[in-house]
């Protein structure tokens, strides 16, 4: 199995593992990723997902360049496609996702921790969105979220020019949200995993719905009222007006 997944207290770690390939994505490995988070999509028991790449090499060092020499076009357009859809679960599972960087997140790579809701990443990490040096641009949606993140600017002088950046000017340009030393990167990704674990679940949804889906503050209104008709608003109010933790329903 290319892909693993380790559930404990309500938090599921997904690890690309194709260690000696440097985590790349293959045909294989892509539809297995699709398959396991269908599954964390729909299961209840989860609040919080990790995703990263097996040892301390790389998270991705991108797509498997040995498999796509040799595509014709339809092929190529069928492997942008499966990416595309699986990147696109990624991103719209209603749950906070974490992508912990633990070195090269390259071409695919990137774009798979631009799917995710936040990046941490290990102070030795380099990421980049190096295909123009291939003769072809980025396919798993690298395109649109890029842009989003950092700029129009910053997005097509790291795409045109086909460069690498450091952790350190991923998050002056805020393509992560954190920098970690190698021995701290997976503890505290994890320590902060914990924290959006013990809030209601019900909460982290509506939170990450309202800001992802950006439908104004109409949207933001409902969502803050729906919440008022769940057990977990009367036990985290009651909690705070007690002096006590909450213990939320889900």
């Amino acid at each position: 199995m290319a892909v693993k997944v380790q559930v404990e207290h309500s938090i599921a770690l997904v690890t690309i593992d194709r260690e000696k390939q440097l985590n790349a994505l293959n045909i294989e490995t892509l539809r297995e990723l699709e398959k396991e988070l269908s599954a964390l999509n729909d299961d209840r028991g989860i609040k919080v997902v990790v995703v990263t790449g097996a040892g301390s090499k790389a998270f991705v060092a991108g797509a498997d360049i040995a498999e796509m020499k040799d595509m014709t076009e339809e092929e190529a357009r069928d492997f942008s496609a499966l990416g595309q859809r699986v990147f696109g679960l990624l991103e719209s599972i209603p749950k906070p996702v974490i992508a912990a960087i633990n070195g090269y997140a390259l071409g695919g790579g990137c774009e798979l921790a631009l799917a995710c809701d936040l990046r941490f990443a290990g102070d030795w990490a380099k990421m980049g969105q190096p295909e123009i040096g291939l003769g072809i641009i980025p396919g798993f949606g690298g395109t649109q979220r890029l842009p989003r993140l950092v700029g129009r600017g910053r997005a097509l002088e790291m795409i045109l020019g086909g460069g690498r950046v450091d952790a350190e000017t991923a998050l002056k340009m805020g393509l992560v949200e954190r920098i970690y030393a190698k021995d701290e990167l997976m503890p505290k990704t994890m320590e902060f995993a914990h924290r959006l674990a013990n809030y209601s679940l019900c909460a982290l949804q509506a939170a990450k719905t309202a800001i992802i889906n950006g439908d104004g503050q109409e949207s933001e209104r409902d969502l803050f009222a729906q919440l008022f008709t769940g057990a977990d608003q009367r036990e985290g109010m009651t909690a705070f007006l007690e002096r006590r933790p909450p213990r939320f329903t889900e």
